[in-house]
């Protein structure tokens, strides 16, 4: 009877325009008929059908979450995930196939989560153990899987500075599904703070046109009001960055190579445009 009912309420589930309010109260009676079931989490005592099924349920939840933009959820059904993917190889419910594909969704997502909120740490210690997991030693026997890869190749490039691949890989046609598309506008608020924030180090001052062409935005007026907030001060078609301004000797090498690279990138699809 548990397995008949989980299983229609998996397939509703299944639909990515269920509104959230529903969504969860269909996921709170799932959970309800698995604790009681005794398969909300992996045991001796738990079929193996019903836990597939819970795992299934727990990932539908945390891709409602992500849609919805609640972190905190997510979170906590990745928490709830972790028994249901550490289940050994040789397991009945343990994930193979098609699942594997799916596992590795909810495991970029959760690697995209980090980088967005700045939590480097965490995010290479998920990725080592991801690493083991997948029997290798580096994030390079990864990487090339479709999900996992993403974040990975992300995170490489903003920490070589590498901005102009990021926004290029952040296109609605580059993500691998839509949820990871939802960290798109998080990322690139993210993206521009960092690039304003070399450009202050690196130049005293630039046009307001790459300006525009520099943090990817669509109007010189949004320039003027993104420069209003950071505090610099607009003048004749210039910008002028006070912090570099009170500085003996801006700093270039690394800022200035990354924003150049932006530029030029920035350029050439204006060019295409």
């Amino acid at each position: 009877m548990a397995d008949r009912q989980l299983t229609t309420l998996r397939d509703q589930l299944r639909s990515p325009t269920l509104p959230y309010q529903e969504a969860t109260a269909l996921l709170t009676k799932s959970k309800l008929l698995l604790l009681q079931s005794q398969s909300l989490t992996p045991s001796r005592q738990s079929p193996p059908s019903l836990l597939v099924l819970a795992r299934e349920i727990l990932e539908l939840g945390a891709l409602h979450s992500i849609r919805s933009r609640d972190a905190a959820s997510f979170i906590r059904y990745v928490d709830q995930l972790q028994p249901f993917y550490s289940l050994a190889p040789g397991h009945p419910a343990a994930v193979s196939g098609g699942a594997v594909a799916e596992r590795n969704k909810i495991t970029g997502l959760y690697l995209l989560l980090l980088l967005s909120q700045s939590r480097y740490s965490e995010f290479h210690s998920e990725l080592e153990a991801l690493a083991t997991r997948e029997g290798g030693g580096s994030a390079v026997d990864v990487e090339g899987d479709r999900y996992l890869g993403y974040p990975i190749r992300l995170e490489r490039w903003l920490m070589e500075g590498s901005y102009d691949r990021v926004w290029k890989a952040m296109k609605k046609g580059e993500v691998p599904c839509e949820e990871y598309g939802v960290f798109s506008e998080i990322l690139t608020t993210q993206i521009r703070s960092e690039i304003a924030s070399s450009s202050e180090r690196a130049y005293p001052s630039l046009p307001l046109s790459s300006t525009k062409s520099l943090l990817f935005l669509e109007s010189e007026g949004a320039v003027v009001e993104f420069a209003q907030q950071r505090g610099w001060i607009v003048r004749d078609g210039q910008i002028f960055f006070p912090a570099a301004a009170e500085s003996e000797e801006p700093e270039k090498d690394v800022s200035q190579m990354a924003i150049e690279n932006t530029l030029g990138y920035a350029r050439q699809l204006e060019t295409i445009v």
